[in-house]
């Protein structure tokens, strides 16, 4: 909100400088955001007269003006403007005037002639275009011939102002009106305000109640509706002064009944609405709900189609306006209306709220009525408007008021105890003073009984309800400078990560290390989503938990696999061309109890990821290998290596997702620690990618219950290690894990590491059977192994496989 000094000043004087004001309004907890000065820039520009006019000698087009700018002297200024003449008054900027479109002017010859300043247009001076007449618009700015030569051009265009721009909080909705700012200002000060007396003559015979009736159909969104009935309207121009009180509070003027309305809004904070009463069918308006899909044809010249949720202002055959947002087009204030109905109501904020949203309509009306108003200011309004449009002579105001008022808002009383606030704030204030300032922001004391205060709280302030409002109140005008400042006691403690956040970024920085992109996507997918994936039919990842308010028809679950959402990222990557893709994401699953949702469903850490193209980046000296099966499996031993995860096997296994025999899965135990694999051909045909994808998926639970805690350090062994290879035949359905565990066990404490090197299958090799080559590496932190024993060792390791696997050692 935003409002001039001048129109604060109309109600309360005062000494302090718009700055001293503005700090004391901000530290008393009504904050000012800026201090505009319209009229910036126009210091050096006064009135000037032009006695004389004659054409430059030495141009065509240039011409000579001799100035009277209130001076000794008069000065000489070389001007090109066509629409000047003797004896008018122009706006003249001197000599070193700083101009708002940002032109310096200085002493100039032009042609010749010295030049001492510059005749100003209404561009040059950032005057608004829109309330000027066409022949204003371009060419020098003519003032009124009456105009007085030599004053400041700021005071006579009525940019001598300073206005005043709040940044309020929603609670104080009192202080989005000049009342109410007055109200503050009074407490501040402890000058006395001088409101004007509202008093309205009811000079026309017709009562309104015998023409006009009001209904609320829904008292729920509407708690008052009062109207009031100008007859013989005179539509025409506001006054001036009423013009620039709006203008300052960023309000253009439209006509006189207009300008009323938007005046008594920013005065008392309270919106108005003004109907032409000859438009108004069945002579009736009612407060109802809209009726879904009801068609309305907005100020805007816009059609809406109404959702039932909305409120609207209707007369017995249609929706003649939104309530609180904006009026309709068809009882619209004209150039020919001449009987005109004041709605002043009280709408419910939140559905005001949510219909500004849906339709994009925000204004200054629907910002007041969503952050709530005073129900028993609507009289008063209704009285203020016929009262300053009787003043302009602009209409004659019928008998009456249509007032209904189903359930009157009753007053609010809060108790307290000087104790009790003094102990609250950390204080020592007396009593008496807390009655000063609670009484002169308008709280009237009912009760003062054995240090117990009673208090009915003002209409207007709807954000005071208990003791420790009451307490905000007297401490912010009190003055939070003079209240001691002190740490709050208690222990203290260090805050730290969790466990789980340890592990989450511990994930991320070994993925990111390995050269994968981290993806963070919407916890929303779809029932599609579970078919492209391959999810069965009576699989529990189907019941996802269904969202009561969509952002969109595309995503109305909650997710239950993170693979949907990498799948997402997946396809968007490869149909952008994004050939060459690394992705993981860390995220929540959500898993329903049962449905519908009775209670809150568990909510389960996962990591997923994809890849998919070249292994190395697309330059000269790297090979063109694609990525396969192991690079993904490289992936979760390498994260695992990090995380200190160790002693886990890796066999076959299926997923829903992965394509048959060529997924596998990482086990501690019976957990299943990851699972990984090529993409299944189905899956990747629903999202139509043509190319092999690899993924993986771990569950952050499982993996943490594994991760190693205590760590127990050994030097390096100081005996040097043996190395001997063996290469045997077995089936090929025989898994490399299950050998590695079998050769462990033969070979005893000093085999400390096997490697899998090579594995064939081919001509040389016999149907049926396939070719392991495993690396053995020998160690002792004692002694320096013989040949004998590693021999032993070796022997012992071939009887075990031959018995197991039926395995043939190869030469």
């Amino acid at each position: 909100m935003q409002v001039s000094i001048k129109w604060l000043k109309d109600y309360i004087d005062f000494t302090e400088t718009p700055e001293q004001l503005a700090d004391k309004l901000t530290m008393a907890g009504i904050p000012v955001e800026n201090i505009l000065d319209p009229g910036e820039g126009l210091e050096k520009v006064v009135t000037g007269r032009i006695e004389k006019l004659e054409p430059h000698q030495n141009s065509d087009h240039l011409q000579i003006c001799t100035m009277n700018v209130g001076l000794k002297e008069n000065i000489i200024i070389v001007t090109g403007a066509q629409n000047v003449a003797e004896g008018q008054i122009v706006p003249v900027a001197m000599v070193g005037a700083h101009l708002p479109n940002g032109m310096k002017i200085s002493k100039g010859k032009l042609r010749g002639v010295v030049s001492n300043g510059m005749l100003c247009s209404a561009q040059e001076l950032k005057l608004d275009l829109e309330k000027l007449p066409p022949e204003q618009k371009t060419g020098i700015f003519i003032l009124p011939s009456d105009t007085p030569v030599g004053i400041p051009a700021k005071e006579v265009l009525g940019l001598n102002d300073v206005v005043l721009e709040f940044e309020l909080t929603a609670n104080r909705a009192d202080c989005f009106s000049v009342v109410g700012l007055v109200r503050e200002i009074a407490a501040i000060t402890g000058n006395k305000p001088h409101f004007p007396e509202i008093k309205v003559t009811e000079d026309d015979e017709t009562k309104l109640g015998d023409i006009f009736s009001v209904e609320i159909a829904d008292p729920d969104l509407c708690s008052r509706f009062s109207t009031r009935m100008l007859k013989n309207v005179k539509i025409g121009p506001s006054p001036e002064w009423m013009q620039q009180r709006l203008e300052g509070a960023g309000i253009r003027s439209i006509n006189n009944v207009v300008d009323v309305t938007n005046f008594v809004m920013i005065e008392l904070g309270h919106p108005m609405h003004a109907y032409d009463y000859d438009h108004i069918a069945g002579k009736k308006l009612i407060a109802r709900r809209a009726v879904e899909g009801e068609e309305l044809h907005t100020l805007d010249d816009t059609s809406r189609k109404a959702k039932g949720e909305m409120l609207v202002i209707a007369d017995t055959e249609k929706a003649a306006g939104l309530a609180g947002i904006m009026g309709g087009f068809e009882t619209e204030i004209t150039d020919t209306t001449t009987t005109v109905v004041l709605e002043s109501a009280d709408f419910y904020g939140p559905c005001i709220r949510r219909t500004a949203r849906a339709c994009g309509l925000s204004s200054e009306a629907s910002g007041r009525f969503e952050r709530g108003i005073d129900s028993e200011t609507t009289i008063k309004a209704l009285d203020r408007a016929a009262q300053l449009l009787q003043e302009m002579g602009a209409c004659t105001v019928c008998q009456g008021i249509v007032d209904v008022y189903p359930n009157p808002k009753q007053p609010a009383y809060v108790t307290f105890t000087t104790e009790q606030i003094n102990k609250h704030l950390g204080t020592d204030i007396p009593k008496q003073t807390m009655i000063d300032i609670i009484t002169s922001v308008g709280f009237e004391i009912t009760k003062d009984e054995n240090d117990e205060i009673t208090v009915k709280v003002p209409s207007w302030r709807n954000d005071v309800s208990r003791m420790a409002d009451i307490s905000e109140e007297i401490a912010r005008l009190y003055g939070f400078d003079k209240i001691a400042s002190t740490l709050p006691s208690g222990a203290s403690m260090q805050g730290s990560q969790s466990d789980k956040q340890t592990f989450i970024d511990k994930v991320k920085a070994s993925l990111s290390a390995q050269g994968l992109c981290e993806t963070i996507s919407f916890a929303l997918t779809n029932e599609a989503t579970f078919d492209k994936l391959n999810v069965p039919k009576d699989d529990m990842l189907r019941q996802a938990i269904p969202i009561m308010n969509p952002l969109s028809d595309e995503y109305p679950l909650v997710r239950t696999t993170l693979l949907s959402s990498i799948f997402d990222n997946l396809s968007r990557n490869l149909a952008r061309k994004n050939d060459n893709v690394a992705i993981f994401e860390v995220g929540t699953v959500f898993y329903p109890k049962a449905l519908p949702v009775t209670e809150l469903p568990n909510e389960v850490v996962k990591i997923a990821g994809a890849i998919t193209g070249r292994r190395h980046a697309h330059i000269w000296n790297q090979p063109n290998d694609m990525v396969d099966f192991y690079d993904v499996k490289g992936i979760i031993e390498e994260l695992f290596a990090d995380l200190r995860v160790t002693r886990y096997t890796v066999e076959a296994g299926t997923h829903y997702a992965m394509h048959p025999g060529k997924t596998a899965l990482f086990k501690k135990g019976r957990d299943v620690l990851a699972t990984i694999g090529e993409v299944h051909p189905a899956v990747l045909a629903n999202y139509g990618i043509s190319k092999p994808v690899y993924i993986f998926e771990l569950d952050a639970k499982t993996v943490m219950k594994y991760m190693a805690k205590d760590f127990k350090y050994k030097s390096l062994p100081k005996y040097p290690a043996m190395t001997r290879d063996l290469a045997m035949l077995v089936a090929t359905d025989i898994n490399s894990a299950d050998i590695e565990k079998a050769m462990t066990k033969a070979a005893g404490q000093n085999l400390v590491q096997i490697t899998l090197f090579d594995v064939y299958t081919g001509k040389q090799v016999e149907a049926g059977k396939k070719s392991l080559a495993f690396s053995l590496t020998f160690q002792s932190n004692d002694k320096t192994l013989t040949d004998a024993e590693v021999n032993t060792a070796i022997e012992k390791i071939v009887a075990k496989l031959q018995k197991d696997f039926d395995a043939d050692l190869r030469a």
